[in-house]
């Protein structure tokens, strides 16, 4: 039961550790694990963001099987708007409890956010002991940040790389902390935050000036790494009109001028897709994909054949010398061709389409062979002065 002492939320003493009741707490909207999030973000959307990364799942079976383990804390700071707890530490097993606890949660979260959870069946007496939970009372989000940023960003409970980014930018613009602080009080290296908190301010340019939304995003997992990668090259530094090294100094709001917004959209859309143009992201993992894309838009054909809609394979190759491209080719068809050769066991002669195809194959050979000895011997010839 609830400390006799605590008829409300607000009678919850600073700085102690105290068991209250799950319903003076609600979820945290400002949780850095949260992607795209909005101001009609509901709490379905927030589980169910939870659910998909956070291995909410795997709470949910150790807590059917071995009841809650109430040992550290949830950490809480009151809302005045309506006396009630935010969850500033702890929203996953917050998310878990409600699940066991609301029948009809994980039904709601069907209908709006068409995630099916399947929440486990649970003993009465474990449903019971999750009606209160310890919680230790801060002030404001100033007071958890010191503690909340080394367990999640080097700590045990390590935040992916889009969360980090989310809370350290948050921390930085309170305006009571620099980033070289930031930094050691989270134990990481000062360039790779600087790095973080810049690609946080481009991504809410792009927000705040409806240039492009990650809710909008193809994909459902968020690479992060990415963005904050390539901003730091000078390719995309180049395309966007940003200042060379602009990530080493402080962050400042809209880094991208108002005459680049319209490329800010373009390389975000090439990253990450668009599901209201129904466009897929180009890029399809950071190595080598990130450092191509930023080649190929510094190249004028380049840029027409990913607007036009073609592959970044196709955008890339557009930037190599085409005396490149074609040793390049022709070492990499003659691999394939010899694969298929030593695989010809497999051909029972029945398949008129493989022949067909292999026909074609031998007439493009021929042709290219063909091309290539007749310059081959006009070069020749007038090497011998002919």
């Amino acid at each position: 039961m609830t400390n006799n002492t605590i008829q409300k939320p607000a009678d919850t003493p600073l700085g102690d550790t105290t068991r209250i009741s799950v319903d003076w707490l609600k979820l945290d909207r400002e949780n850095p694990r949260l992607v795209g999030i909005g101001a009609r973000t509901t709490d379905e959307s927030i589980i169910a963001q939870l659910f998909r990364g956070e291995e909410l799942g795997e709470l949910l079976q150790s807590i059917s099987a071995n009841g809650y383990l109430d040992i550290e804390p949830l950490i809480v700071c009151l809302d005045p708007a309506d006396q009630k707890f935010t969850v500033l530490e702890g929203n996953r097993r917050l998310a878990a409890i409600r699940l066991f606890r609301e029948p009809t949660l994980a039904d709601a979260i069907f209908r709006h956010e068409r995630l099916k959870i399947s929440v486990p069946e649970i003993d009465e007496n474990i449903k019971s002991s999750l009606e209160e939970v310890s919680v230790y009372r801060v002030q404001d989000r100033e007071d958890a940040r010191s503690f909340i940023g080394f367990k999640h960003i080097n700590g045990a409970a390590k935040w992916e790389s889009y969360a980090k980014a989310k809370f350290a930018a948050e921390w930085y613009k309170s305006g009571t902390v620099s980033l070289e602080d930031i930094s050691e009080k989270i134990g990481d290296r000062h360039d790779t935050i600087k790095r973080m908190v810049a690609a946080i301010y481009v991504l809410e340019q792009a927000e705040r000036r409806g240039i492009f939304s990650l809710a909008d995003r193809k994909s459902t997992k968020f690479n992060f790494s990415h963005l904050y990668t390539a901003l730091s090259r000078s390719t995309y530094m180049s395309y966007l009109g940003l200042e060379t090294a602009w990530s080493r100094y402080n962050p400042q709001p809209n880094p991208v001028s108002v005459e680049k917004e319209d490329k800010l959209r373009e390389v975000l859309v090439w990253i990450y897709g668009s599901k209201e143009d129904d466009r897929e992201p180009v890029v399809q993992s950071q190595n080598p994909d990130i450092k191509n894309l930023g080649e190929a838009l510094n190249s004028a054909e380049g840029l027409h054949i990913l607007r036009a809609g073609g592959t970044l394979a196709e955008a890339h190759a557009s930037t190599r010398p085409v005396d490149e491209t074609l040793s390049a080719s022709l070492i990499r068809a003659r691999s394939v061709l010899r694969e298929a050769a030593n695989s010809l066991r497999g051909y029972d002669g029945r398949d008129q389409s493989l022949l067909n195809i292999a026909a074609d194959v031998s007439e493009t050979a021929q042709v290219i062979y063909d091309r290539m000895k007749k310059k081959f011997r006009d070069a020749a010839g007038d090497d011998r002065g002919e």
